[in-house]
């Protein structure tokens, strides 16, 4: 699998200047920055209050905004927008949500417009790393099987790929705090697996001279609008 990084993954296969984009589960808006830095107009949704407060604490790109909001309850209009990211997000909306959010998806699309859905999948040493505390197994493979679906909502396949994406990190003190951010609910589970999940960073990282590196398989879904 080649090795990749996703922040230069989506702008070498979407075409960003000028479109309207919804960045769902933008998080602490790393990617609706970027997006924004290729000439996007970009908003964006974010569930969690303090990742909505992180993306707005940064120094904006552009003309980048953040909303608060639900993948499967979007509050564009129909036929509006461009470009519709679910970044690394799909499988953090309820498993019987991810059909809806793919609907709401095509509802706020153009026709002709791209839904763009990267994914990581449940395998590499990053999933290891993390799975004692955070199994995403079932979720994951739930995300991908909604993508398999995506035809009832009127898209069809432009792409598939993969890649092998490395998450970077200073010491295990950030990698904790980077899955905390996202997921707060897993302080007490870090707590009490600290010594398994440090033994998993010392163990599965690779050094760099910058940094400690985890390999993660990713794999991208460019979808269009054709209806």
């Amino acid at each position: 699998m080649k090795s990749r990084q996703n922040s230069d993954v989506l702008p070498s296969l979407v075409e960003l200047k000028g479109k309207k984009v919804a960045d769902i589960g933008c998080g602490d808006g790393s990617l609706t920055r970027l997006m924004t830095r290729h000439g996007a107009n970009v908003i964006g949704v974010e569930c969690s209050k303090s990742q909505l407060a992180s993306a707005r604490a940064h120094k904006p790109a552009g003309n980048e905004n953040y909303s608060e909001g639900l993948g499967e309850d979007l509050s564009f209009e129909d036929g509006n927008l461009d470009l519709v990211v679910f970044f690394n997000s799909l499988h953090h909306i309820a498993i019987d949500k991810q059909d809806k959010a793919l609907a709401e998806a095509a509802r706020v699309l153009k026709t002709g417009g791209l839904v763009y859905i990267c994914e990581p999948l449940a395998e590499g040493k990053h999933f290891e790393l993390m799975q004692p505390v955070h199994d995403e197994t079932a979720v994951r493979a739930a995300a991908i099987q909604a993508i398999g679906r995506a035809a009832k909502h009127g898209f069809s396949q432009e792409l598939e790929t993969t890649y092998l994406h490395q998450a970077s990190y200073p010491d295990y003190a950030a990698f904790r705090a980077r899955i905390l951010a996202i997921n707060p609910g897993l302080k007490d589970h870090f707590s009490d697996l600290q010594k398994i999940l440090k033994n998993n960073f010392d163990s599965l990282g690779e050094k760099t001279d910058e940094a400690i590196q985890f390999g993660q398989p990713m794999r991208v879904n460019l979808l269009i609008k054709t209806a």
